[in-house]
């Protein structure tokens, strides 16, 4: 694991990956699940693209070591465990994670569920090239923190936790920013080892997702 060290003394670990080469920085930030092994697997998939990617452990400020598991205890804990944090200081972890990749190239932060809408947050006063969040349940609570880099957001339309409508607000006050809804998927539809798992909307995603940081120049 790597050791970060946040503006304000924090230390944290992160799951890291630094292929040869790289010449741009991914940053992955967790679900409410921790840096378990599916977060470990969308890193190593990016590693694999050629990117310095790395995912720091959000929940390090509340317990070290999250990994979670994809059923009921995971997530109650989870859901104990994320309203202890605060957001903004929660920033300060995702600063320390792409100021460590920073020098490797143009740096995009993409997050899951909890990490959506960190993500959402970070393209609003990060210096990175471009966010993409993946069903943040909070982008709409966070609508007038207006993205400040290129910023892609994907929902299902079945997830009984997003309202469409909420979605939908934010597609109107920010016409600019790509917003895809995937018919058929649920939440957590990129995640493999959930059952809402929707393998057709987790690649088209993932192929938008990378056409889009290239283009703001994460390449």
């Amino acid at each position: 694991m790597t050791s970060l060290t946040a503006s304000d003394g924090h230390q944290l670990d992160a799951y890291e990956v630094h292929p040869d080469g790289a010449t741009a920085a991914v940053v992955i930030i967790q679900e409410i699940f921790g840096v378990n092994h599916h977060i470990r697997s969308a890193v190593d998939r990016y590693a694999e693209l050629g990117y310095r990617t790395i995912a720091p452990a959000m929940f390090d400020r509340v317990e070290r070591g999250v990994e979670l598991d994809y059923n009921a205890e995971g997530v109650a804990t989870g859901r104990e465990l994320r309203p202890q944090l605060d957001w903004d200081t929660s920033m300060l972890d995702v600063a320390a994670a792409i100021d460590h990749v920073a020098p490797t190239g143009p740096v995009a932060v993409i997050g899951y569920c909890y990490g959506g809408s960190i993500a959402w947050l970070a393209a609003h006063d990060q210096s990175i090239a471009a966010a993409v969040g993946y069903y943040g349940g909070q982008v709409h609570d966070f609508r007038d923190r207006a993205p400040q880099v290129p910023t892609m957001l994907h929902f299902g339309a079945e997830d009984a936790g997003i309202p469409l409508d909420g979605v939908e607000a934010v597609a109107q006050m920010y016409p600019d920013v790509p917003i895809h809804i995937y018919e058929g998927a649920g939440h957590g539809f990129n995640c493999d080892a959930r059952g809402s798992y929707n393998a057709d909307a987790s690649a088209l995603a993932l192929d938008r997702t990378l056409d889009f940081i290239r283009a703001a120049g994460v390449a």
